[in-house]
């Protein structure tokens, strides 16, 4: 490495290795989803119900308190049910930072693996927040 006027400098030279900026692909969802799940999501519970009927999309649901049942009624299969219930936890607290935390448990009904993965995958996807 040389000076403008000609001098070579004492500093080592130094050789920056470029990383591509493609974009990779990683898994956002999950392969499998067994019939009956529990989860932890770092949300309150309003966030959380704001997010839920688009998350749940075209699908017939009703809610009853910190439950809610889907019937899950797709075209030539047989009728299924979902219900999700979820309770608020106690806050993760990480140093001065405090996260919510709804604890959820999915429980699928005459579902088979095909429509658990089909409704999970959008309803993974839509409830996907930040990250990095």
């Amino acid at each position: 490495m040389c000076w403008p006027f000609g001098r070579q400098s004492r500093v080592v030279d130094v050789q920056f290795t470029l990383y591509s900026l493609a974009p990779r692909t990683f898994p956002t969802v999950q392969s499998h989803y067994d019939a009956s799940f529990a989860r932890e999501t770092g949300c309150t519970e309003a966030e959380w119900l704001g997010w839920l009927p688009a998350a749940i999309g075209a699908h017939a649901w009703q809610r009853e308190g910190q439950c809610v049942c889907i019937t899950l009624n797709e075209p030539n299969t047989v009728p299924a049910g979902l219900c999700i219930r979820w309770s608020v936890g106690e806050p993760r607290v990480i140093a001065l930072v405090r996260i919510p935390r709804l604890l959820v448990q999915f429980d699928f009904s005459v579902a088979d693996a095909a429509q658990r993965y089909r409704f999970m995958r959008r309803f993974d996807l839509y409830m996907q927040r930040g990250g990095g």
